[in-house]
């Protein structure tokens, strides 16, 4: 960026004013409310989280018994042998959450769904996403986390995020519960896995997107599961499910189906194991995925004639690729009365077996940590690195920083300044740091 003109500096340094400006208009008065969860229980957004979308050991153990922990009034009926039947809160359990973002890469990009057209740069977005969610209890020991989000880049609107979960314990020291989920790690409830992953969790959804993605790392989509979980005295966790393609036809090459459809199930695992001792909490763990996926079909096409090639389709018949993903993790907390530090990591093993007749593997790492004072100001730095075996490297291989720099001047109100460095980008360090990205996002939860 040093080599830039002073002017087209003082460019970006004016949108990136303009939007903070807007974001301020969108923080709210030290009356707001507070998102569904918060409502129900109530307590305040730090007992669950550190910072969101960061859980604390009573936020996950909160997650774990089904969202169901209350402190409102009930609407409730009982049975002739007193089992409850029904149990709903007085006021239901929905929120909002908005973004709006600008985002600068370093140079203006090619535009990849426009042959011979650049894509726009410092791209404003209002909203980036905006999202409704019933998040709270449905019945006695069954609550939900759902969310339904429009996409300002897509222009869609539809099912995002989704867990909905049945939970008993057996006695003071085990628990066990059912998921049924659209997106492997998305009912865990440590922050190193894809879904909520910190300090990775704020994204740019108008830059370049890397190429190289295990597929518990976000690779398998459009697809739903069902798991069943265990934790036993505070410390061990276990989980066993399946997951399938949540459509019963074939898909192009799509957000929703990257890399084709299930045949059948793929299984999904997750084994962990948790210490807490006073301020202090640390997790070690393993998971994993195995997924036969019929071949992608591809998307239509414009050609730079002005022709269109039509999509074709997944064939749902024949030869399956195979993947599968096993993955170790680590999390450490330190929740003190003004500082907060988390360190967290996860490396990632992919073994393929294709139907072309080659059999590469995809190793991914993140580690990285974030600092919170007063829970109001904040800093993160990550390293991520995706290498490929020779055969697939040319267009998966991916390194850099991100780091970033928060303000959360109210519990469900986060500012934050992003800015990532490539080192390497699909499988060249050429021009990758032309892909640099500076993000300014404003967040809110209300």
């Amino acid at each position: 960026m040093s080599n830039r003109p002073t002017s087209r500096i003082a460019s970006r340094l004016a949108r990136l004013s303009l939007l903070a400006a807007t974001a301020a208009l969108l923080l709210p008065g030290a009356a707001q409310a507070v998102p569904s969860f918060a409502r129900q229980t109530g307590m305040a957004c730090e007992a669950c989280h550190t910072v969101f979308p960061e859980l604390t050991p009573f936020g996950r153990r909160f997650k774990l018994n089904g969202y169901t922990m209350d402190n409102l009034p009930q609407v409730s009926d009982v049975s002739t042998s007193k089992e409850e039947t029904l149990l709903l809160n007085q006021l239901p359990p929905l929120s909002f959450m908005l973004q709006t973002s600008i985002t600068s890469t370093k140079k203006t990009l090619a535009d990849p769904n426009v042959p011979g057209a650049n894509t726009q740069n410092n791209q404003l977005q209002f909203p980036q996403q905006a999202s409704l969610f019933y998040a709270g209890r449905i019945a006695p020991n069954l609550g939900a986390f759902v969310q339904m989000t429009y996409d300002g880049t897509a222009g869609t609107f539809g099912w995002d995020n989704t867990d909905i979960r049945y939970a008993r314990n057996v006695n003071s020291n085990f628990l066990w519960g059912l998921s049924l989920n659209n997106n492997p790690t998305v009912q865990d409830v440590w922050n190193t896995t894809q879904a909520w992953q910190v300090p990775f969790d704020q994204h740019t959804a108008t830059a370049t997107t890397p190429g190289g993605m295990a597929m518990i790392d976000g690779g398998l989509g459009g697809v739903a599961g069902l798991s069943v979980y265990g934790y036993w005295n505070d410390s061990i966790y276990a989980e066993l499910g399946a997951y399938r393609t949540a459509s019963a036809v074939g898909a192009p090459l799509d957000s929703l189906n990257p890399d084709g459809v299930v045949d059948g199930l793929a299984p999904y695992w997750r084994l962990a194991y948790e210490r807490q001792w006073g301020v202090q909490s640390w997790e070690i763990g393993a998971y994993g995925l195995n997924a036969k996926m019929y071949p992608a079909g591809t998307p239509a096409t414009l050609n730079s004639d002005g022709t269109t090639t039509p999509a074709t389709f997944s064939p749902l018949t024949g030869p399956t690729n195979r993947y599968n993903d096993v993955a170790i993790d680590s999390q450490y907390q330190y929740i003190g009365d003004q500082s907060i530090y988390s360190v967290m990591g996860t490396y990632i093993r992919e073994n393929r077996t294709l139907t072309d007749g080659t059999s590469p593997d995809l190793k991914t790492l993140r580690i990285g940590g974030s600092y919170y004072y007063q829970r109001k100001y904040g800093a993160g730095l990550g390293y991520f690195s995706t290498t490929g075996s020779s055969d697939i490297s040319a267009t998966t291989d991916q390194k850099g920083w991100t780091g970033e720099l928060d303000w959360i001047p109210y519990q469900n109100t986060k500012l934050a300044l992003q800015y990532t460095a490539y080192n390497k980008l699909n499988g060249t360090s050429t021009s990758a740091s032309d892909s640099n990205v500076l993000y300014l996002l404003g967040w809110i939860n209300f």
